[in-house]
Order: C-alpha cells, then sequence, then structure tokens
C-alpha cells in the first residue's frame, strides 16, 4: 500500500527538528525501520514527518566521565562497529550485531529502536543490564530517566509529546567484567522470541556483580532481579547458573503469538538466560 500524504521536514539542527516537534502533531523520523512499513500499511497516518538525518549531534559516540553516550540516529552498524562501543561496552555492540540483518543494521537508528518500544527487541535487555539511562530532550528542555521508567509498557514509553531520545549512556565497563547477549531468533523477522543480556564480575572466586535483562518474553523487557540474587555470592558454578536461571521467569506474564506460546517461551528464558549468563562468567576475568 501507499501511505497517505504528509508533510515533510528535514532540518540542519537540534533546534529547529525540536521546534517543528514543539506542537506536539508532527512525527519523527529516524532510520524508519519500524514507521516506513506502519505508513505503508496506513496503521500510521502521520501528517506531518520531521526527518532527523541531517542534524549531526544525534549521531556522536563519544566518551564522558566513566560513561559512553550515544546520539540517537546512530545506526546499529556504526554501534556494533565502533572501536570505543567495541572496547568499552562490548554488551551493546553484541546486541547491536544481532539486530535484523545487514539493511536493517544499517539503517536502524538506537533512538528509533528504544523510542519505538517492540518488546520483542534486542536493544531492551542489554540497556537494563547495563542500567542505561535515557537523555530526553525537546524545545522546552531537557530531562534523563532510567530506562526503566523510559520503557513504560509494550510500544509505550515515557516520552510526551513534542520530546525526542536525544541520546543513551551506558557505563564504561571495567577490563574484568564478562558479557553477553543471547537470543532465541524469529526467523523472518530477526527479532527475539526470547533474549537475555548479562554482565558479570568476579572477586576472590566468587561472583561479585551480576545485571540480568530480559527481552522478549513479556509485554515489556525487564530486569531479572530474583536471578541476579541467586547467582551473586556463588561460585558460579554450572549449578549456580541452573539454579539462578530458573527463577528468570518468575512474576512474568509471558506473551503468547503465532511464534511461541506462553509457556514455550517461559521454558525458553530460562535456556537464554543460562546461556548468556555462561558466557558471560567464561568471559569474565
Amino acid at each position: 500500500m501507499i501511505p497517505q500524504n504528509f508533510e515533510y521536514s528535514a532540518p540542519g539542527n537540534l533546534r529547529d527538528a525540536l521546534a517543528l516537534l514543539a506542537g506536539g502533531n508532527a512525527k519523527v523520523l529516524a532510520g524508519g525501520m519500524s514507521l516506513i512499513p506502519l505508513m505503508k500499511l496506513r496503521l500510521a497516518a502521520p501528517e506531518h514527518l520531521v526527518d532527523l538525518g541531517r542534524v549531526a549531534d544525534l549521531k556522536s559516540i563519544r566518551e564522558e566521565g566513566g560513561t559512553i553516550r550515544i546520539g540517537a540516529t546512530a545506526t546499529h552498524y556504526d554501534i556494533e562497529s565502533s572501536p570505543l562501543v567495541r572496547g568499552k561496552c562490548p554488551l551493546l555492540a553484541e546486541a547491536a550485531s544481532n539486530i535484523g540483518d545487514v539493511q536493517v543494521r544499517n539503517m536502524g537508528t538506537i533512538g528509533g529502536s528504544i523510542a519505538h518500544a517492540d518488546p520483542a527487541a534486542d536493544y531492551p535487555a542489554s540497556f537494563l543490564a547495563l542500567e542505561a539511562q535515557v537523555r530526553i530532550a525537546s524545545a522546552k528542555g531537557e530531562r534523563t530517566v532510567t530506562i526503566e521508567q523510559f520503557l513504560v509498557d509494550a510500544l509505550t514509553t515515557a516520552l510526551e509529546p513534542g520530546e525526542i531520545v536525544r541520546e543513551i549512556i551506558v557505563p564504561v565497563e571495567p577490563a574484568n567484567a564478562g558479557v553477553s547477549y543471547q537470543k532465541m531468533v524469529q526467523p523472518a523477522s530477526g527479532f527475539a522470541i526470547v533474549g537475555a543480556a548479562a554482565r558479570v564480575r568476579k572477586s576472590g572466586g566468587k561472583v561479585a556483580f551480576v545485571r540480568v535483562g530480559v527481552t522478549g518474553l513479556a509485554a515489556k523487557a525487564f530486569r531479572a532481579t530474583g536471578v541476579e540474587k541467586l547467582l551473586e555470592g556463588t561460585s558460579g558454578s554450572p549449578a549456580d547458573v541452573q539454579k539462578a536461571a530458573a527463577v528468570v521467569s518468575d512474576g512474568a506474564d509471558a506473551n503468547t503469538d503465532l511464534h511461541a506460546s506462553a509457556s514455550y517461551r517461559l521454558q525458553m528464558a530460562k535456556v537464554y538466560t543460562a546461556r548468556a549468563l555462561t558466557q558471560a562468567l567464561s568471559r569474565a576475568s
């Protein structure tokens, strides 16, 4: 199908972009990987599109104050191939490399992905494990929220009319950390039927730090704090991992669709969480 008619603007700087969005009636166009298909199906019919592709300061990837700040229009390929991200936040680079296919990674953006808040997207699991922050901008000013505050529900975020994601803020990973992102792939789309991201650090032969994020299982991604509590303080043996991974779906209202039933997703969440933890532990030094 063909989208309905719309007005198109391509501002050259962030101030002009935010001014165009201030009325709350325009829709942001980043990579277009989610919005354009919706428009073609006429499930979305914005009257005005504001293309952020020419806003240079939204493309940056930089280190600042022990964090890495990634501009909203950095593409998935920019992130997976960035020496800075690969060296100092390898979990995010690994997640980016698992998104869709080459075409999607070349066009899709980190800000567009998180703003769409698809419950099967790859980034949210890693963002939760990384305890990321989201910097939001509008013509009225800026604010920064945690990733838990940002992700409200399926396809729903904390963004208000006129606001955009300006950048994602993630920590610089210590050199002794081990990380892993593992997912069960939906073959046609590349989305995660279930995905798990893990960060671990060991000290004195014990697991001293664990963070686990899960995507694809429920209406929104979540942090598996039960898994973290069970694994911290253990030796990280295979038995310890299995015991911790077994509680990943506790309390989760699992999705069910034509790709996987709720019961299957619940079981696969345990499997992929165990795989992510096992690999992360093997990488920790």
